[in-house]
């Protein structure tokens, strides 16, 4: 029993000679950090402040050339029984819906489509990664072209041409939604691309090389092995997507202003109203704090559940 003893106390004496100490000392780090200090500041001054400016205007009557007052939850309650809140949001939902329904899927399919290539994988990777490199206003102006409602346009002479009538792309409520979701797909294509073939040369070509000894064809080795492979990466687009697609600005703003009949009016174009044109920066901030906890809220619950799901 004592030699047991023994020999246990001197295996712990031995562990705890032979744990490295860790000891923090700043004279080791004061250079690293003299290195991070200016992205530090600049992260602080243009990220960090500006958010908690916004959480303080948002409980004020804010005035730039006097003394902003305290007014509590008064910019919040203007905002909830604003008729622009519902109509915002619901927007908002119906562009994600649609964003998702349209655009999600197809970068999936054509990642998978060019990494099966065996010949001019570069050359498809070129092509549609284009897009992604034209300034966005350059592509709203094209796209408008495109959207023209008259004959004139691109999309109605190609319609002409099979028989159909000319729409009003962006003029129609019932169109202008799917529309504007389509040109977004187009412009953003490219990079989400990228990232799904990124994904794949990450996969060990010895999975699909065993597939095909065992005879799996290649439908098999997309499903069994391609997309459980790719299900990290598509849950970071998909809350990536989400999350840009409710804060869609500059399309609606140089194309429709929100119309036709507030059909295209999102919170942060509400945002821009309240704050540019009404110089209500209370009531902005109030708009800009809860676009903040909703997204925050949406990611959070999102990643609760694929983790519970995993």
């Amino acid at each position: 029993m004592e030699v047991s003893m023994n020999s246990e106390s001197a295996s712990a004496s031995f562990k705890s000679r032979t744990r490295p100490r860790f000891r923090f000392r700043w004279s080791d780090q004061i250079s690293a950090y003299l290195f991070l200090a200016p992205a530090l500041i600049i992260f602080a001054v243009f990220a960090w402040f500006p958010i908690v400016k916004t959480v303080i205007f948002s409980f004020q009557n804010v005035s730039l050339n006097g003394t902003s007052t305290f007014v509590g939850f008064n910019n919040f309650e203007r905002m909830l029984i604003d008729p622009a809140f519902t109509v915002a949001w619901r927007n908002s939902i119906l562009f994600a819906t649609l964003s998702i329904a349209m655009g999600f899927l197809i970068p999936i399919i054509v990642s998978i489509m060019v990494n099966e290539m065996r010949l001019a994988q570069g050359f498809f990777r070129l092509v549609y990664f284009l897009p992604t490199v034209i300034p966005i206003t350059v592509t709203l102006l094209i796209w408008r072209l495109i959207y023209k409602p008259d004959n004139n346009g691109f999309l109605n002479a190609a319609l002409a041409l099979i028989g159909g009538h000319p729409q009003s792309w962006l003029q129609d409520p019932l169109l202008v939604r799917e529309s504007i979701i389509v040109l977004l797909t187009w412009a953003n294509f490219g990079s989400t691309l990228l990232i799904y073939l990124a994904a794949l040369q990450d996969v060990p070509s010895e999975h699909y090389e065993a597939a095909e000894i065992e005879g799996a064809n290649p439908f098999q080795r997309i499903v069994y092995i391609t997309f459980p492979s790719l299900y990290p990466t598509m849950i970071t687009t998909f809350i990536l997507q989400v999350i840009a697609v409710v804060q869609i600005f500059t399309e609606p703003f140089l194309l429709t202003k929100g119309g036709p009949g507030n059909a295209t009016l999102t919170p942060v174009l509400v945002i821009y109203n309240k704050a540019f044109l009404n110089n209500d920066f209370g009531l902005a901030s109030a708009w800009s704090l809860s676009l903040i906890i909703i997204l925050g809220l949406f990611s959070a619950v999102y990643l609760r559940i694929t983790r519970r799901a995993d």
